[in-house]
This record gives C-alpha cells, sequence and structure tokens, in this order.
C-alpha cells in the first residue's frame, strides 16, 4: 500500500480491530505502520464479517473504507503547476472520495471539462464532445486518449446525453470507476503542465549558458 503520511509505497502488515456490528455489518479498524516515517495509518472498514477464526472483516468482504489517520488523500498532491481552480476541484475529489465515489466523479469531470478548455482549448460544449474534440486533435498520446475516453462510458455516463451537458451531475459510478477518473487527471497533470514546465525550465537554464557563451539561443 502507499502510506497517506509521506507517500511511499511499502508491503503492508494489517493489524485489525474488530469494532462491533450493526444493522449496516460489520466495523473495524484496519492499522498499517509505515517503514519508512513510522506514522500509522488507520482505517475504518465496514463488511461482512467472518466468524473464525475470530471476527473479522477479510478484503474481499468490505463495502467501504474510511481513512481515519492522517484523515484526507492518499494520493499523491496536485502539482504546483496546476491552476488553482483545476487544483482546487482536483483536490476535493480526492477528499470526498472515500466518503462519495459519486460526488468525486462529479468534481473529477468538472475537473477534466475545466483542464480541456484550458490547456486543450477545446471548443466549450457538453464533456462527452470536448473528449471527442481532443481525441481527434492527435495531440494526446494514444494511451492517454483511450483512457480519456474511457471517462465517456463512466457510470454509464455516455448514455444519457441529457446528463452530459450538465458536468457535475450525480451519476451512479463504482467507486474503481471515479478512481480513474483521478488517475486519468493526474497523468493529463503531468502531459499538460509539468512536463512542459520542466522543458521550458531546462531551456532556459540552456539559453542562460549560451547568452554567456555569445551563442544563438534555442527558440
Amino acid at each position: 500500500m502507499k502510506c497517506m503520511h509521506c507517500l511511499v509505497e511499502f508491503h503492508d502488515k494489517k493489524n485489525e480491530t474488530f469494532v462491533g456490528e450493526d444493522t449496516d455489518g460489520g466495523w473495524s479498524i484496519f492499522q498499517y505502520d509505515c517503514p519508512s516515517c513510522k506514522r500509522t495509518n488507520l482505517f475504518l472498514v465496514n463488511g461482512v464479517v467472518s466468524e473464525v477464526p475470530y471476527k473479522t472483516i477479510f478484503d474481499k468482504n468490505i463495502n467501504a473504507i474510511i481513512p481515519v489517520r492522517p484523515f484526507g488523500s492518499n494520493r499523491p498532491p496536485c502539482p504546483e503547476e496546476v491552476p488553482f481552480n483545476i487544483a482546487s476541484d482536483y483536490k476535493e475529489a480526492c477528499l470526498v472520495f472515500p466518503f462519495s465515489p459519486k460526488a468525486s466523479a462529479a468534481l473529477s469531470r468538472r475537473c477534466l471539462q475545466n483542464l480541456l478548455r484550458d490547456v486543450a482549448k477545446v471548443k466549450p460544449s457538453d464533456l462527452s464532445k470536448e473528449i471527442q474534440e481532443v481525441i481527434d486533435s492527435g495531440k494526446l498520446p494514444s494511451q492517454l486518449a483511450d483512457s480519456i475516453d474511457a471517462i465517456r462510458n463512466i457510470g454509464n455516463f455516455a448514455a444519457h446525453p441529457i446528463k452530459g451537458k450538465i458536468t457535475g451531475e450525480i451519476v451512479d459510478v463504482e467507486p474503481e470507476e471515479a478512481e480513474w477518473n483521478l488517475d486519468v487527471l493526474e497523468s493529463l497533470f503531468d502531459f499538460y503542465y509539468v512536463q512542459p514546465a520542466k522543458v521550458a525550465k531546462k531551456r532556459d537554464a540552456l539559453n542562460a549558458k549560451l547568452t554567456q557563451a555569445g551563442k544563438p539561443l534555442m527558440k
């Protein structure tokens, strides 16, 4: 798993403390201790209880996982190159994901639409058409184009053209689908904002050296 404190991957050894049962099922605290930063990751877990060898919730029987410590998202921080309005929606989509994948997906769709309008310069329309426009432009790597295209099928989004015009509308999604949205956004952030900024920084550094040497600058 990935530590929610330091974001370092580690081989998790889970300690479970069974809390009790109610009409929603069983409740346990899952504890993972990070060997890197020495901090504890705690999750409140709901699921189907197994009685053997003692009351526990196996991974395959989990219904919900709620981060308790630290409270928040275990996803990487949003790159500083991303504009504030886009980064704000992304961060909120990450924070609400454990509690409401549907709300997270709505926020991430709005984030995606703002991103496409900001940097891909698509013609404002409904999200499905905007995704198609950026795919048709041929400027995205094929793997990233396929990833962004899949968003239109999440929560049967593509099957509801009326809802498709309202980017932030709540539609049913699976947690894995909402997480896919966030994964795609991370890839788009890297492609549209992070990598160009790195190239520009390297070009500026080289031009500074060329200036000192009295040579023509790179364009």
